[in-house]
């Protein structure tokens, strides 16, 4: 089957400003392990999930696609004797599919399987879906050209194919997308997308492989929350851009405060669930506070320890004489706050019983509903509107930033009538940037990763791999010291668990579920080393406006800088070491070389066993 006519404006060609002009010229570098046309791919052991207790769930929830094993892509002068050449390149027919809000770069994802797929075989074709999982479903098509990508390389946006719902769960809908991939005889299935949409790309490749679908799916980390992270994934592509667009927004505002020296501002900032984003952008612009929803869950404060834990910091300023300040939340945070997340739980709970708006707040129990009603009507409102369709709230919409401004303005008038605060009156405005990031034009990293990912893509494809997420490690360096594989995306799974009662709980289905922020990694700790000086001193920074040249060109992420997570480098280092006491102690070795070894190996497994049990990696019920 062919191309259905195209809606809307897919694929037009845009008109560029000189700047997108001169960004469209731009090539992204490949690192040596993806240029020329001959894969170079090395097996490694079968990939098992973290989740330790749960690995037997998802191994029976996926017994096509568990336990595959790692892919590394070589370069050229690599000397692996076993690993796999592959020299033949045959047609191939590609589809390619956002799934998930825009995100910066991801369209450079779509350039880079092109550049691949024809630099191996001119005659190939990639062929996007129109309007995200929709298009897809109904087989709505657009091949993709030079001619198509000449005005969207390193652009922001998704409008070269656009997105709809982000999902591909119901039996309805993957039946619609096998019967999609067997019309057009696609080779492959690549799904651009974060979390839920991954999650979403393993479950087609296990139904692919169950009933004997040829189509191959691979999944591509694209996300400007960056809660996509694991063993294997450093960071997603957007996070860079959408961190630097809101730091220098958030640097305008400090500098606002500082010549004003009359206002406190509240921002929040986007992320869903996880506060990444706010982590870094902490990290970059130094405002004076930020509320981490991981702290706050760690810790189980109440919305009122957040508001004394502000208006504490607003007194300790004014006895500095200083009136002004900035404070970034996550929209996350809501969901972090135990009583908050409670109520909304029964809220959502109503909802699902087909309680209407109206009558949910005469429904809720005794103590939420004093909540509830102690709660500003905005607030209200906006807790009641219906979930997302993963039955989180619609954090987008909640003006957490407003509730708190509102809150430690009323406890530090109170202070102030009390005569325990001698200050001046407390003034605060409240700012949420979001939208106006997500189509931002992209950051030279995240041009470059997307571009990337595309290649590594087609070495997937070209392997003949099902189930597996592109991966680039190593991110911190130069781009010709990046380490490109693939990695089973069910190694990336873990399943929650709920506690009902002392003796029961309730297992939940595998995903790959979103990573907070690490409370023990080393941009957490940069944060706590600097908060002290971040409040009182007003040291603020301003990293400026994105650049494909000068000194703020080549900057990456400060968390993903800071932290040494080459995973998948390791992992190579480890069976370089195997390999070589392999080769060392073999039949005909001296008897003290035997018996070292054994004695290293016998205490090395045993504190491995230790470390891999489920008590020791913590995988506790919730």
């Amino acid at each position: 089957m062919g191309s259905v006519a195209m809606d809307s404006d897919y694929g037009a060609p845009r008109e560029l400003s000189p700047l997108q002009k001169a960004r469209a010229l731009y090539q992204p570098e490949l690192p040596p392990c993806l240029q020329g046309t001959t894969v170079r791919v090395e097996y490694g052991d079968a990939a098992i999930a973290a989740d330790v207790a749960g690995a037997h769930v998802i191994s029976q929830a996926f017994p096509h696609t568990y336990g595959q094993p790692l892919a590394h892509f070589l370069e050229k002068m690599a000397s692996v004797p076993d690993a796999n050449i592959i020299t033949e390149h045959p047609v191939v027919r590609v589809g390619i599919v956002f799934s998930g809000r825009q995100s910066p770069g991801g369209q450079n994802v779509i350039w880079g399987l092109y550049d691949a797929i024809k630099a191996h075989n001119p005659n190939s074709k990639l062929i996007g879906f129109l309007g995200g999982t929709d298009g897809l479903f109904a087989q709505k098509t657009m091949e993709i050209t030079e001619e198509t990508l000449s005005s969207y390389k390193n652009q922001g946006g998704y409008d070269m194919l656009g997105r709809t719902r982000d999902q591909i769960r119901t039996t309805e809908q993957v039946k619609a997308a096998m019967a999609t991939c067997q019309a057009l005889k696609l080779d492959a299935l690549v799904i651009i997308g974060g979390v839920t949409s991954n999650t979403d790309a393993a479950q087609l490749a296990e139904t692919f492989a169950e009933l004997k679908c040829p189509t191959k799916v691979v999944g591509v980390p694209v996300t400007l929350n960056g809660d996509l992270k694991n063993e294997f994934v450093e960071t997603t592509v957007g996070f860079d851009t959408i961190c630097k667009v809101n730091s220098q927004l958030i640097s305008n505002v400090c500098t606002d405060a500082l010549s004003a020296e009359k206002y406190y501002y509240f921002i929040r900032l986007m992320g869903r669930k996880a506060s990444h984003v706010a982590l870094e952008c902490a990290l970059q612009s130094h405002p004076n506070m930020v509320i981490l929803g991981e702290e706050v869950s760690m810790s189980k404060l109440t919305i009122f320890d957040i508001t004394k834990q502000i208006c504490d910091a607003v007194q300790a300023r004014a006895e500095k004489d200083k009136y002004h300040g900035v404070v970034l939340i996550p929209e996350g945070l809501v969901e972090s706050i135990p009583e908050l997340y409670a109520l909304l739980q029964e809220i959502h709970g109503l909802h699902n019983k087909g309680v209407s708006v109206e009558n949910i707040s005469s429904h809720l129990s005794p103590w939420a509903s004093a909540l509830f009603e102690f709660l500003p009507p905005f607030i209200r409102k906006q807790l009641l509107l219906h979930p997302e369709s993963d039955d989180s709230a619609q954090l987008s919409q909640i003006e957490t930033e407003k509730l708190l401004a509102q809150l430690v303005e009323t406890e530090m008038n109170k202070r102030l009538k009390e005569g325990t605060y001698k200050g001046k009156k407390f003034n605060a405005i409240c700012h949420f940037f979001g939208y106006q990031a997500r189509g931002a034009l992209p950051s030279k990293f995240d041009c470059d990763y997307g571009y990337v990912l595309g290649h590594v893509c087609y070495h997937i494809l070209a392997a003949g791999l099902n189930g597996y997420m592109a991966t680039v490690t190593n991110l911190k360096s130069p781009v010709s010291k990046w380490k490109c594989g693939a990695a089973p995306i069910t190694s990336m799974m873990t399943v929650k668990r709920w506690s009902r009662g002392p003796t029961t709980s309730q297992i939940g289905k595998p995903a790959v579920h979103m990573a907070g922020v690490d409370l023990k990694g080393k941009a957490y700790e940069l944060l706590q080393q600097n908060s002290s000086s971040f409040l009182m001193e007003d040291i603020y920074r301003n990293p400026g406006p994105l650049q494909f040249e000068g000194p703020g060109a080549e900057t990456k992420p400060i968390s993903l800088s800071v932290e040494d997570r080459d995973y998948m480098g390791r992992i190579k280092q480890l069976q370089e070491y195997l390999e070589k006491v392999k080769s060392i102690v073999k039949p005909g070795c001296s008897q003290d070389v035997l018996k070292a070894a054994v004695s290293a190996m016998a205490s090395v497994t045993d504190m491995l066993t230790i470390m891999s049990s489920p008590s020791f990696s913590g995988q506790a019920t919730i």
